[in-house]
C-alpha cells in the first residue's frame, strides 16, 4: 500500500508529466541537437560514450570497444580501431564499471563460430542515433526510445549475428551472470531474464525481435563458469533482401513480459526512420530548454553538456508506470547538475526527488548513489539529502510549507538517515561523528576527513529543512554539526588534517598525498589536504575567518592554484585530473572553489580562472574533458559558468555570479517566460566583469537567486578588459 506521503506528490508529478509532454511535443524548437558531439569525452578520462539514447531513458544502444579496466567503465573509446558488440546499456561518465547488457554483433559469415571484434572503418553519432560500417561490408544503425532499440543491419550477402546473453561491462564477466533464463522464439528472437552481480546486484529482462526469420541457429559453447547462452544466427540473402531489422526491448524491474510489452509500446513495427526522428525531436525539445549564441564551438560545447546532463538519471519503471529514477551519482551531481535541474526542467526535479524517497523507503535509508534501483553506496555522505532540501526549499519559497505530509515524511527520512544506523549501510558511524565531532582515523578506515566534512554539508542541510519545518531542537543539532569541519582544520597551516581519538594530529602530514577507500593511512576520498580545504559551503564567511580574513584568505586561495601540478599516493589518481597547481578540475571537489574569489572581494581573480578552466578543459573533441563527465557534473558546471553564476552552495537557491562565457543565454521558463544573459562586449580580452544588473538594477552583493531566475528577466553582463566590480 502506497503512504499518504507519496500519494500527496501524485498532483504535482502529474502536472510536471504533462507539462513535459507539452515541452516535447512543441514544434517551436529549433534543431539544437545539430550542435551535440557524443564523441566528446570519449577518449582520455572524459568515460562518455556515443550510444543512442532518448533524454532520461533506460536504454543507451551503441558500441563497445573493449572491457576489463578502469578506461572502459563506459564500454567504449573512441581510439580503438575495433568493435567487440553494441550492448543497450551504458553509464555516462562514471568511475566505475556497469552495464553493458545484451551485445550485439553482426559479423562476417565464415565456416567457423567466433566472437572476435570486428574492424571498425568508420562511425557517425548524434542524439538518439549511432551508425558504424564494420568490416566485410556490413552497416549498423542504432535508434533508441525509452526502454527500447531499433538496428539496421544491412549487408551484401549472408552474414552472422551474435546475440549474447552472456555479456556485461566489467572486469570479469564470466561470474557476473549467476542466474539466466533464455528462450528462443523460433528462428525470429529470444528474450529471457538475467541476475547479474556487478557494482550492484540486480535483475533484467530483455526481448529480441527479428524483422526476418534467420537460416539457423547455434548456440556457442559455455565456457567455465559461464550460466547464460551465446547464439550465432546466421542469416542468407534470399532475393538479395541486404536489409535486417532488430529490435531489442529492456525491463528493468517488471520481467520478460513487461519488456515485450515495453518494446511492442515504443516500437511496434519495422519503421527505423521513425524511431531515429522521434528520437530527434525528443532531444531537441529537451536541448531547446536554453537558447545559446555563440561561435560553433561554444556552441558545440554548449548542447553536448547539456546533451550529457540529461541522459540520466534514468527512468527505470516499465512503460505506463509511475516513473522511478535511478542512476544517481549524488556524491558528484548534487553540486551543479541536480541545481541546474530544477532550473531547466523543475517537473523532472520534483520526480527526481520523489524517487530517492522512494529508494529510500525501499532500503530503510536515503541512497548515496543509485544504479537500476540498488544503491551500491560508492563515496561518501549522503548527498541525496541536499538535493531533497534544495527542491524543498525551492518549492515552498518564501511563503508556507504546501504538501506538509509530504515533507514532513521526507524530513523523517533525513533525519533517520543521519542519525541511526541502518542494515547493509556501511558507511557512516554517527556514533563516532557526535563523540569526537569528526571522524577519528584511528576509528574508522580511511577518508576520516573527507567524511567528516561532507557529513558536515549534509548536516547543515538537514538543519535547514529542520528549521524551516518548526523541528527547532533538531535545526540546532544539525546545525552544531554542520561546524564540525573546525574539528579538522588545522589553524597553524591553514589546512585540513587527520586527527586520531585523541585529538592528536596526523603525523607525518603530507598535504599533497591523494587518499580514497578503506586504508588506514589515508584521510581523502579522490583528493587531498589542498582540495579539501575548502569544502564548506555550508559556511564560507567562517572559512575566511578561520583563515585570519579576506586578505589571508585570498592569499591562501590564490596559492591552491600556484603548488606544483602533481599527485602523489594511490588514492584514486587517476581521477585526479585537470590541475591547475593543485585545484584539480577534473574531480567534483573542487568544483566551487573558483566561486570563492568573488565572495572574498576578488570577482576579478575568478574571472581568470573561469576562461583558463574553459579554455584547458572544455574542448569539442573527443579527449576534450579533464575527467570523467560523472553523470553529467562536469558538464553542469561547464553550463552554468558559461551563464556567468553556480551554484557555490548547492542547496537553497543562491547563485554566485561569476563571468560568463559565451555572448548570449536564454533559458525558456514556460508560460511565455524566459531568463537572459548577456555579456556585453565579451571577447578574448573582455573578460572581466564590469559591472552586473538584473532587470536594470545593479546587483552589488556578488549573488542572484532562484526565484529571481523562474521570475523571468534579464540578467546583463558589462565585460572590458579590466574588472570594475567590487563589493
Amino acid at each position: 500500500m502506497k503512504s499518504e506521503s507519496r500519494m500527496s506528490s501524485v498532483p504535482l508529478l502529474q502536472m510536471a508529466a504533462l507539462a513535459f509532454a507539452f515541452l516535447l511535443a512543441s514544434p517551436a524548437f529549433s534543431d539544437c541537437a545539430q550542435w551535440v558531439n557524443p564523441f566528446v569525452g570519449t577518449s582520455a578520462t572524459g568515460h562518455t560514450f556515443p550510444a543512442a539514447c532518448v533524454p532520461f531513458g533506460l536504454v543507451q544502444a551503441g558500441p563497445d570497444t573493449g572491457n576489463g579496466s578502469w578506461e572502459y567503465c563506459s564500454g567504449y573509446r573512441h581510439d580503438d580501431r575495433t568493435i567487440c558488440g553494441f550492448t543497450q546499456t551504458h553509464l555516462n561518465g562514471t568511475g566505475c564499471p556497469d552495464l553493458g547488457d545484451v551485445r550485439i554483433l553482426p559479423m562476417p559469415f565464415s565456416t567457423r563460430l567466433n566472437i572476435d571484434p570486428v574492424r571498425k572503418l568508420s562511425e557517425v553519432a548524434e542524439p538518439g542515433y549511432y551508425a558504424a560500417t564494420l568490416d566485410g561490408g556490413i552497416r549498423v544503425e542504432i535508434a533508441a526510445a525509452e526502454h527500447s532499440a531499433v538496428y539496421r543491419i544491412e549487408c551484401a550477402g549472408p552474414f552472422r549475428l551474435l546475440v549474447d546473453c552472456a555479456y556485461g561491462i566489467g572486469s570479469d564477466v564470466a561470474k557476473m551472470i549467476t542466474a539466466s533464463k533464455v528462450a528462443l522464439d523460433g528462428k525470429a528472437g529470444l528474450c529471457g531474464a538475467n541476475h547479474r552481480k556487478g557494482w550492484v546486484e540486480r535483475d533484467y529482462a530483455f526481448s529480441v525481435r527479428f524483422s526476418r526469420d534467420c537460416a539457423k541457429v547455434s548456440e556457442l559453447p559455455k565456457s567455465k563458469g559461464v550460466v547464460a547462452p551465446q547464439y550465432v544466427f546466421d542469416f542468407d540473402d534470399p532475393g538479395g533482401e541486404h536489409v535486417l531489422l532488430v529490435k531489442a526491448g529492456l525491463s528493468a524491474e517488471g520481467g520478460v513480459e513487461a519488456a515485450k510489452r515495453n518494446l511492442a509500446a515504443e516500437i511496434p513495427d519495422w519503421d527505423f526512420a521513425a524511431v531515429k526522428a522521434a528520437a530527434r525531436r525528443k532531444w531537441n525539445a529537451a536541448l531547446g530548454a536554453v537558447v545559446v549564441e555563440g561561435t560553433d564551438d561554444q556552441k558545440r560545447n554548449f548542447y553536448t553538456s547539456l546533451y550529457h546532463l540529461f541522459i540520466q538519471p534514468n527512468n527505470i519503471a516499465d512503460v505506463g508506470a509511475r516513473p522511478f529514477y535511478s542512476t544517481l551519482s549524488t556524491w558528484d551531481t548534487f553540486r551543479a547538475a541536480h541545481p541546474l535541474y530544477t532550473i531547466l526542467l523543475p517537473g523532472k526535479a520534483a520526480e527526481f526527488v520523489d524517487s530517492i524517497l522512494e529508494q529510500g523507503r525501499r532500503t530503510g535509508y536515503l541512497p548515496i548513489w543509485t544504479l537500476w534501483g540498488k544503491d551500491n553506496q560508492c563515496m561518501i555522505g549522503t548527498h541525496s539529502v541536499p538535493v531533497i532540501v534544495d527542491w524543498f526549499l525551492k518549492e515552498c519559497g518564501n511563503g508556507r510549507v504546501e504538501r506538509v505530509e509530504y515533507w514532513n515524511g521526507a524530513y523523517r527520512q533525513v533525519k533517520d538517515t543521519l542519525t541511526k544506523p541502518h542494515k547493509g549501510r556501511q558507511k557512516e558511524r554517527w556514533d563516532l561523528l557526535d563523540k569526537y565531532g569528526y571522524y577519528p582515523f584511528d576509528e574508522i578506515r580511511g577518508e576520516s576527513v573527507s567524511r567528516t566534512m561532507e557529513c558536515a554539508y549534509d548536516d547543515w542541510c538537514a538543519g535547514v529543512m529542520a528549521e524551516r519545518l518548526g523541528y527547532a531542537e533538531d535545526a540546532a543539532f544539525f546545525s552544531r554539526r554542520s561546524e564540525n569541519w573546525r574539528n579538522v582544520f588545522d589553524e597553524r597551516l591553514g589546512l585540513v588534517r587527520g586527527r586520531d581519538s585523541q585529538g592528536r594530529w596526523r603525523e607525518p602530514y603530507n598535504p599533497y598525498a591523494l587518499g580514497h577507500g578503506a586504508n588506514l593511512a589515508n584521510d581523502f576520498t579522490e583528493g587531498n589536504a589542498f582540495q579539501y580545504t575548502w569544502h564548506v559551503m555550508q559556511n564560507p564567511q567562517g572559512l575566511m575567518d578561520a583563515m585570519g580574513g579576506r586578505e589571508s584568505f585570498v592569499k591562501k586561495l590564490d596559492s591552491l592554484f600556484l603548488q606544483p601540478d602533481k599527485v602523489e599516493g594511490s588514492g584514486c589518481v587517476v581521477d585526479v585530473t585537470g590541475l591547475i597547481g593543485q585545484y584539480v578540475h577534473g574531480n567534483e571537489p573542487s568544483h566551487h572553489i573558483i566561486y570563492f574569489y568573488p565572495q572574498a572581494g576578488h570577482p576579478e581573480k575568478a574571472a581568470e580562472r573561469i576562461r583558463e578552466v574553459f579554455d584547458k578543459f572544455y574542448l569539442p573533441k573527443p579527449d576534450g574533458l579533464c575527467g570523467n563527465d560523472d553523470c553529467g557534473q562536469m558538464s553542469a558546471w561547464y553550463l552554468f559558468s558559461a551563464m556567468g553564476f553556480y551554484p557555490f552552495n548547492p542547496c537553497g537557491g543562491e547563485y554566485i555570479v561569476g563571468a560568463p562565457q559565451v555572448p548570449q543565454a536564454t533559458i525558456k521558463l514556460g508560460e511565455g517566460k524566459a531568463f537572459a544573459v548577456v555579456a556585453r562586449n565579451i571577447s578574448r580580452t573582455n573578460k572581466y566583469v564590469k559591472s552586473v544588473t538584473l532587470n536594470g538594477r545593479p546587483v552589488t552583493d556578488w549573488k542572484i537567486r532562484h526565484a529571481d531566475i523562474m521570475a523571468g528577466g534579464e540578467l546583463v553582463f558589462e565585460m572590458g578588459e579590466s574588472s570594475q566590480f567590487r563589493q
